[in-house]
C-alpha cells in the first residue's frame, strides 16, 4: 500500500495539481539527449524526479536561480580500499563531489577474509545515503599458481550473494588467460552469471583472442589505453569504462575519442583514487572538468558521468534529469569547470546531518597481518651470473616493463645499482599461509623510484595483499616489514633503523580507522618522507602497491619471486 500512495502521490505532483515535496527552482538543467541548456524548475517526490519543463510549487522550495543541474555522477569501477577508508568514510568524502552512485568491487578485502568481505560491504551499504551496488569479486585469488592470497572463493560462494539487491553482477576477470584457456574454475564463475553484468579486465588483448574472451559475456572493459586498443574494444561490443585513477591514467590518451556519437558506449571510472588525489583534485568531478578541458564536449563529458553508465550497468531509474528518474542530482555554479555547489542524492541535500544520521558500521579484519618477523638477510637476491631482469616502473601506469641489466655481483648474490635506478624490490606474505619450512619471500629488482636510501614497505599489494618493500638497504627493508606487522600494516618510510613516517591500516591491512583528514595528513607526511629519500614518483606508494600485480603486463613479482606476466609463469633466480 506505500507503494501505491507513493504513486499517487508521485503522478499528482508531476503534474501539477498537488504541492510537490521539494523543488529546485530558477536554475536551468542539462538535457543529456539534446544537449540544450533548459529554464526549468525540477520538482521532486521523496527520491523521484516528477516534473522539469514547468514551473512548480513545493513544500520546500531550493533557489538554484544562476546554476546548471546535471544528473548524479556514476563511478562505474572502484575499489573503496582503495581510498584507505572504509565505506562510510568514502561516502562523506566523494558525494559531496556529486558522485551519487558507485559500483565497487571489494576484491582487495576479499583476497584478504574471502566471502566476509561481501557481508560487510553489503551491510555498509545499506546503511550509505549514495547507492554503493557491488560487483562480486571474480578472482580470488587473481592467479593460482603465481601466488599467497588469504583466501580463495568459488562459484558456490560467488552464488550464496548473486540475489542481494546491491548485487549487480561479476566484477573484473582479471584472469583473462584462464577464459581463453577454458579454465574450469573459471568457467564455472562466468557460468553462474550468465545474463547479469560480468565486468572486463584484459590490458593490451586484441584480435581473435579478444573476441573469445567478449564471447564469454564481458560487456565492461576498463583497461584500454591507447584509442586504438580503445576503439576495437568499443567495436567489438564492449562498453569502455575511460579509468583516470591515482596511477592508471587514461583519460589525457582516451579523451580523442569521446565524442558525441560514441559517448553512449563509454563511461567514467577511477578504478583506485586515493585521499590526497581526492582532497586536492576531486574525484568524478575532476574527470568531467579535465575531459572538457581537453576537448571533450560538455554533453559527452556529462553523458559519460551519467546516463551512459547507468546503462551500461543497467541502472534505467537514473543518469537523466526528467520525470521518473532517481532524484540524483548536481548543482553546479560552472558547467565546463564542473564546479559543484550542491549535491542531492534521492532527493535529499547532502549535507552533515545525512551524514550523522547512519548508524555505524563495526570495522573487520583486525589482526590479518601475520607476516613472520624478517632481517636484513632475508633480502639477499642469489643469482648465478649479474645479468636479471629487473622491473620497469612506468609513472602513472600499473603496466611495467622488462629490462634485462647487468648489476653489481659477488658472492653469488646480486645487489642494486643506484647508477642505474636499481633499488630492491620484495613481496613478504603475510597472511600466514607459508608452511614453516618454505621462505615465503619473493626478492628481485625495481627501476624507477628514484629512491636512494631507505625504505619503502606497504601491506596494500594488490591483489593478494602481501607486503611489498622496495628498498636501498637490506637493514631498512627488514625494519620496515616488521613495523607493519607491529600496526596492523598500512604504509611506513624507514631510514637508518628508524621510522620516518607510517599510517596504520588495521582494517584488514587496507584501511585506516582515522577520519579523513588524518589520513590526509598522514599521507602528505608520508609522500615528505619517501621524496626525502630521492623518490621521484608522484604517487610511490600506490606505484608500490602494483608491483605484486601478477595479471599486469609484463613483469612482477610475488611471494613466489618474479613473474613473467605474458607467459603467466615464474621466472628463475
Amino acid at each position: 500500500m506505500r507503494e501505491v500512495e507513493f504513486l499517487r502521490r508521485a503522478i499528482a505532483q508531476g503534474q501539477g495539481s498537488a504541492e510537490a515535496d521539494l523543488v529546485l527552482k530558477g536554475g536551468r538543467f542539462l538535457d543529456l539527449v539534446t544537449g540544450d541548456l533548459v529554464a526549468s524548475d525540477i520538482a521532486i517526490c521523496g527520491d523521484r524526479i516528477v516534473g522539469t519543463f514547468g514551473a512548480y510549487r513545493g513544500a520546500r522550495e531550493i533557489d538554484v536561480a544562476g546554476r546548471i543541474v546535471v544528473p548524479g555522477f556514476i563511478d562505474t569501477h572502484f575499489h573503496v580500499e582503495s581510498s584507505l577508508m572504509p565505506p562510510q568514510e568514502f561516502e562523506r568524502c566523494v558525494l559531496p563531489h556529486g558522485v551519487t552512485t558507485g559500483i565497487c568491487d571489494p576484491h582487495e578485502m576479499a583476497n584478504v577474509l574471502g566471502t566476509e568481505a561481501f557481508a560487510w560491504f553489503l551491510a555498509a551499504s545499506e546503511t550509505l545515503a549514495m547507492d554503493l551496488r557491488v560487483q562480486l569479486s571474480s578472482c580470488v585469488p587473481a592467479t593460482d599458481h603465481l601466488e599467497t592470497s588469504g583466501a580463495r572463493i568459488d562459484a558456490q560462494d560467488l552464488l550464496a550473494f548473486a540475489g542481494h539487491p546491491k548485487v549487480i553482477g561479476l566484477a573484473e576477470f582479471m584472469n583473462f588467460p584462464g577464459v581463453l584457456a577454458g579454465d574450469p574454475g573459471v568457467l564455472a564463475k562466468l557460468a553462474a552469471f550468465q545474463g547479469r553484468h560480468i565486468d572486463g579486465h584484459a590490458p593490451l588483448l586484441r584480435g581473435k583472442g579478444l573476441n573469445g574472451y567478449i564471447a564469454a559475456g564481458i560487456r565492461t572493459e576498463h583497461e584500454a589505453t591507447t584509442p586504438e586498443e580503445a576503439l576495437e574494444k568499443l567495436s567489438k561490443g564492449l562498453t569502455v569504462l575511460i579509468r583516470e585513477g591515482s596511477v592508471c591514467k587514461d583519460l589525457h590518451a582516451l579523451a580523442p575519442i569521446l565524442t558525441e556519437q560514441t559517448t553512449p558506449f563509454l563511461a567514467f571510472c577511477t578504478d583506485d583514487r586515493n585521499p590526497l588525489d581526492i582532497a586536492e583534485e576531486g574525484h568524478l568531478d575532476f574527470v568531467i572538468r579535465t575531459a572538457i578541458a581537453l576537448g571533450v564536449p560538455p554533453l559527452a563529458a556529462y553523458r559519460a558521468a551519467s546516463w551512459s553508465a547507468a546503462r551500461a550497468f543497467g541502472l534505467h531509474d537514473r543518469g537523466l534529469v526528467a520525470p521518473g528518474q532517481r532524484a540524483d542530482l548536481v548543482v553546479l555554479d560552472d558547467l565546463a569547470g564542473c564546479t559543484v555547489s550542491q549535491v542531492f542524492s534521492a532527493g535529499r541535500p547532502v549535507d552533515a546531518a545525512l551524514f550523522d544520521a547512519r548508524p555505524p558500521i563495526d570495522p573487520i579484519g583486525r589482526g590479518s597481518v601475520r607476516a613472520r618477523r624478517v632481517a636484513a638477510a632475508d633480502f639477499a637476491a642469489p643469482g648465478s651470473g649479474p645479468s636479471t631482469p629487473v622491473i620497469g616502473v612506468v609513472p602513472g601506469k600499473i603496466i611495467t616493463l622488462r629490462h634485462d641489466l647487468t648489476l653489481p655481483y659477488s658472492g653469488g648474490e646480486r645487489r642494486i645499482d643506484l647508477d642505474q635506478d636499481v633499488i630492491k624490490v620484495a613481496v613478504v606474505e603475510r597472511h600466514g599461509r607459508t608452511p614453516p619450512a618454505a621462505r615465503g619471500i619473493g626478492v628481485a629488482f625495481v627501476k624507477g623510484f628514484g629512491l636512494k636510501r631507505g625504505a619503502i614497505a606497504s601491506s596494500v599489494g594488490h591483489d593478494s595483499h602481501n607486503i611489498t618493500v622496495v628498498g636501498a638497504d637490506d637493514g631498512d627493508m627488514a625494519v620496515a616489514v616488521n613495523r607493519l606487522g607491529e600496526i596492523e600494516g598500512g604504509f611506513v618510510v624507514v631510514e637508518g633503523g628508524r621510522v620516518l613516517a607510517e599510517i596504520a591500516l588495521p582494517i584488514a591491512g587496507l584501511m585506516s580507522l582515522m577520519p579523513f583528514d588524518g589520513i590526509r595528513s598522514a599521507l602528505v607526511t608520508l609522500r615528505a618522507a619517501a621524496r626525502s629519500l630521492g623518490v621521484v614518483l608522484q604517487e610511490p606508494f600506490l606505484q608500490v602497491a602494483f608491483l605484486p600485480l601478477p595479471v599486469i603486463p609484463h613483469l612482477k613479482i610475488t611471494d613466489r619471486g618474479l613473474v613473467d606476466v605474458d607467459r603467466f609463469a615464474l621466472i628463475d633466480p
